[in-house]
């Protein structure tokens, strides 16, 4: 369960400094800026881009849903299909959806909001459906544990290349990169071990050539080099301000970067990455449509002082408004 108060910290401090990019009008092209309009869908915690259905993106609720994944169009934001996954246990924290190479979806019912007090979490997986229509499939579902105790966790990422899966542990202090077995298996525990230190992470994703991944917490993101199952050399990367940020991952092409957010109507916002389509590295547009959001550890100072004042003002406004949300939405599930 997040802090309210780290939150709403959070919010204020990046308001007050005027580091809130705004959406680009991206036209009628996929993988653009979109608004999820299914009112079933209030806590989307983790993307997938689809490989076969251009500009469809894979979603599903925190806890409290039952066994559904809903594919999204970005250029509607309607849903397009809902698949329900049979052959599992009720799900009980859902917090993560990742593609693998083998064609496979997987879904991360991983979260453990009482800190790694269950023994287990698990993994469900199914086969990406190649029609786009409301269906039940068997989903295979492989029990997880890791080798230095419970976690709680909400990213979990399957490499785009050795299909290995990996999950990163949620701290507010930094969690780990856990590894999983060359090979899920069923009838038994797959054990996860740590192979890094990560930021306090919301969610993750790699790159599709697999060179990179990316860990986004709810006010900040870092990319990472990736080679051999090890984490590389870092970089910041700016993010979209969103009330509840939840969800990553890269578009099917690799061009940008996709942002989501947990939330009735929440809004999944693109952000370019370096050498695609004239973007910078992991930089979200601008407030003016200049592409040059402000990073983690830039000033943002510049000429824009009555810009900055009116942020501010703005800001504080906004604070207020997120943290009544975030109040409501702890009531309701109280």
């Amino acid at each position: 369960m997040r802090s309210l108060l780290t939150v709403s910290a959070a919010a204020a401090l990046l308001l007050l400094t005027g580091a809130v990019p705004a959406a680009a009008d991206d036209g009628d092209r996929p993988d653009r800026t979109f608004t999820i309009e299914d009112s079933r869908i209030t806590e989307s915690s983790g993307l997938a881009a689809s490989r076969i259905h251009p500009g469809v993106y894979w979603t599903h609720n925190d806890s409290e849903d039952g066994p559904y994944v809903y594919a999204i169009d970005s250029r509607t934001g309607k849903t397009v299909a809902t698949i329900t996954m049979e052959g599992v246990g009720e799900p009980r924290d859902v917090e993560a959806i990742s593609l693998g190479p083998d064609g496979n979806l997987y879904v991360g019912d991983i979260g453990d909001n009482l800190d790694g007090s269950w023994d287990h979490v698990w993994i469900y997986r199914f086969p990406e459906p190649k029609r786009l229509a409301d269906a039940t499939v068997r989903a295979t579902q492989f029990d997880v544990t890791y080798a230095d105790g419970g976690r709680n966790a909400e990213a979990m990422m399957v490499h785009p290349k050795t299909g290995r899966v990996y999950i990163a542990s949620k701290n507010e202090d930094g969690g780990g990169l856990y590894e999983g077995p060359r090979k899920l298996t069923t009838g038994g525990s797959n054990v996860f071990r740590k192979v890094g230190e990560v930021p306090w992470v919301t969610d993750g994703a790699f790159s599709p050539d697999g060179g990179e991944v990316v860990f986004r917490s709810y006010f900040s993101a870092r990319a990472y080099a990736f080679e051999d199952g090890r984490l590389g050399a870092d970089h910041a990367v700016s993010v979209p301000l969103q009330g509840q940020s939840e969800s990553v991952t890269y578009t099917a092409d690799g061009s940008a970067m996709m942002f989501g957010s947990e939330g009735e109507g929440s809004e999944v916002v693109r952000v370019e990455v370096e050498g695609r389509d004239g973007g910078e590295r992991g930089k979200a547009p601008s407030p003016n449509g200049g592409g040059g959001g402000v990073s983690p550890g830039d000033s943002g100072d510049g000429d824009g002082g009555d810009a900055t004042k009116g942020t501010a003002t703005g800001g504080a406004v906004a604070v207020v408004v997120i943290v009544l949300a975030l109040i409501a939405a702890r009531r309701r599930r109280g």
